[in-house]
């Protein structure tokens, strides 16, 4: 029972500055792109769970709080397989969707869970209604959104190549922007070196390649 507190000090430790506390949003990154083993990811997504609720707590209409509960429960549906929590993430996505469009990391996570859904295969895809076109269209949005931050641009450049290998001219356009732009947070860094790696087979034109490390690169594809 004292295992995974420790395990989520541990595995959040790179990404949080001395002295300071792991936030939801530090745990979720953790989770997502530094663990290799399922439960310790889980262990991370059900701290973060538990954070960004005490969080709505206190401050019911916290954009932090509200974002990073609907990201744990959508990364606890990738973990566990559970239909339930898949859907309750989509919801609780649309609506932050719907309350600012405008905003970046919205369309991300609505345009995320419908292309991871789709990744998932033929059953999720079917059961959970995923579909390519408004994942697509939402990606595109964070993008355009989001500026010159290498945390965008990276993201879209392996979610469309895991979607389609033959998609190599504009996976490697966004890998090329991701890699020359700024990382100004953890997950900034994270993607700007995962871009970076991507680099290497989209310019020899292996979209497959691609694929498959994209695949690797982005949440849980550490777990072995």
């Amino acid at each position: 029972m004292r295992f995974e507190p420790l395990v989520c000090v541990i595995a959040a430790a790179a990404i949080v500055a001395p002295g300071q506390a792991a936030t939801p949003r530090d745990l979720l990154t953790a989770a997502a792109f530094q663990s290799t083993d399922r439960q310790q990811a889980l262990a991370l997504v059900n701290q973060a769970a538990a954070q960004s609720e005490a969080l709505l707590a206190a401050q019911r209409n916290s954009r932090e709080g509200l974002l990073q509960h609907a990201m744990a429960i959508g990364y606890r549906a990738a973990l566990t397989k559970k239909p339930g929590d898949a859907r309750e993430s989509r919801k609780m996505f649309e609506a932050l969707v719907a309350a600012n469009p405008r905003d970046p990391e919205f369309q991300l996570a609505i345009g995320g869970w419908h292309l991871d859904t789709i990744a998932a295969g033929f059953l999720a895809k079917t059961v959970l209604d995923a579909r390519k076109d408004v994942g697509l269209d939402a990606v595109n949005k964070a993008v355009a959104l989001g500026g010159d931050r290498a945390f965008f641009k990276g993201l879209a450049a392996m979610m469309r190549i895991r979607l389609d290998p033959a998609d190599v001219d504009v996976a490697l356009a966004l890998a090329q922007q991701a890699a020359a732009a700024p990382a100004p947070t953890p997950l900034d860094r994270i993607v700007k070196r995962d871009a970076e790696a991507m680099l290497l087979p989209l310019r020899a034109g292996d979209g497959k390649a691609a694929a498959a490390l994209a695949r690797k690169l982005l949440p849980f594809g550490r777990i072995r």
